[in-house]
């Protein structure tokens, strides 16, 4: 979630009302025997005619290793790009990436509750929601430092609709339900997209980004910087990041993810 500018919490999809959502059509493309990128930009040149399939390309990316992934301005343009590589090109496999599915988090949850029984027990007791058998796929409970438990459900778009900002009954409690949005985030580097296991990077303080523990920070709060801003070059306002940490929920890194996982999910 992230908060308002009044520093109230609320949900990102608030924070973004008004902002039109654009939708992307993309495809990645690999090679069957694991060739690097420039084999496939070969291929595309000598075997792939856009204009003759009348596609538009809007980008042309490399986001791993061993793939590329393209973007076109539609559903129909990304279907047949799809088709004329897969029949074209059998040195390459294309497939249309799928958007996520929503995720939603029920708070406060009764302990009699779990990923189990979520579904039927929402069912029973909110008839008033019109919910269906295998509309919610209950993924994982968590506990919070004021030991609430909090459920996560991945749903569909329409059941979304449905549950969104609804106060759920459950037994004697009503729970409410929002939007789940988080960044992953390592607790050893202070960056996103990789957990702590999978980290290859130096340990760096959240607050100053420094190479040590929270126990031997010396850094005034003045000078806190943000590792995501600097390495991303994502600034604020005054071009540097002296002025909020890696933790900062207005860092404008994080919102940039929580940006790119609402685009790609399926609201």
């Amino acid at each position: 979630m992230a908060p308002s500018s009044s520093g109230e919490r609320k949900l990102y999809s608030e924070a973004l009302k008004g902002v039109q959502k654009l939708k992307r059509f993309q495809l990645t493309v690999k090679t069957t025997s694991n060739q690097p990128p420039d084999m496939i930009k070969e291929l595309r040149k000598t075997k792939i005619n856009p204009t003759e399939i009348k596609v538009g390309i809007n980008t042309f990316k490399l986001p791993k290793k061993g793939s590329v992934l393209i973007e076109t301005k539609g559903k129909e343009q990304i279907q047949k790009l799809e088709n004329e590589i897969n029949t074209k090109c059998i040195e390459l496999e294309a497939s249309i990436n799928k958007v996520r599915k929503p995720r939603l988090v029920i708070f406060n949850i009764p302990d009699y509750i779990s990923t189990q029984n979520l579904e039927d027990k929402l069912m029973a007791q909110n008839p008033d929601i019109s919910l269906n058998k295998g509309d919610i796929e209950a993924k994982f409970c968590y506990t919070t430092k004021k030991q609430k438990r909090n459920l996560v459900m991945e749903v569909g778009a329409q059941t979304r609709k449905l549950l969104i900002q609804k106060q759920s009954k459950l037994r004697w409690q009503i729970c409410k339900i929002e939007d789940y949005l988080v960044a992953t985030k390592c607790f050893k580097c202070s960056r996103f997209n990789h957990r702590h296991r999978d980290c290859r990077g130096e340990e760096t303080y959240p607050l100053c980004t420094g190479a040590h523990k929270l126990r031997d920070c010396t850094e005034d709060p003045r000078s806190y910087k943000c590792v995501n801003c600097i390495s991303y070059s994502i600034y604020h306002p005054n071009k540097n990041c002296t002025n909020h940490s890696s933790l900062d929920k207005k860092c404008p890194s994080l919102l940039a993810i929580l940006e790119k996982y609402r685009q790609n999910t399926d609201y």
